[in-house]
């Protein structure tokens, strides 16, 4: 491996230790629902997203609650060494997608059925970290 290479390796895997991860497949809230409370914490600090969470009404904000909290502590088990307060963590993307989507009949009048889809999510959250300072 050449030196040019091993540079790129070692930056590679410098960034990637600055970002953490979490997914929550097929939660079953519908997408639309699970954007509303997305767009409350995208691009905003930790502390501040949590802050916001936990006093949301909405029953989807306890799902992506929990979800930060994974996020969080998956950084934490990267970065043993580190702390969260130093390291300025905050919301880099949020996504929600749409997942599988259950299809049942309800009956209506005149013999005839109404399909209803009860649709699910997928949500990604990654973190980054505003100070880049190694460790």
């Amino acid at each position: 491996m050449g030196v040019r290479k091993k540079q790129m390796a070692e930056r590679i895997k410098a960034e990637k230790k600055q970002i953490a991860f979490a997914k929550l497949n097929n939660c079953p809230t519908s997408p639309r629902k699970m954007r509303l409370v997305a767009d409350l914490v995208r691009g905003v600090q930790v502390e501040k997203a949590l802050a916001v969470l936990r006093f949301s009404q909405k029953e989807a904000s306890r799902k992506v609650e929990k979800l930060l909290l994974s996020a969080i502590a998956n950084w934490q088990a990267k970065n043993e060494d580190a702390d969260i307060e130093a390291a300025e963590l905050f919301v880099k993307t949020i996504t929600v997608d749409s997942g599988s989507m259950l299809k049942r009949l309800r009956p209506a009048p005149q013999g005839r059925a109404h399909r209803i889809r009860k649709r699910s999510n997928h949500v990604t959250l990654v973190l980054g970290s505003k100070n880049n300072t190694e460790i």
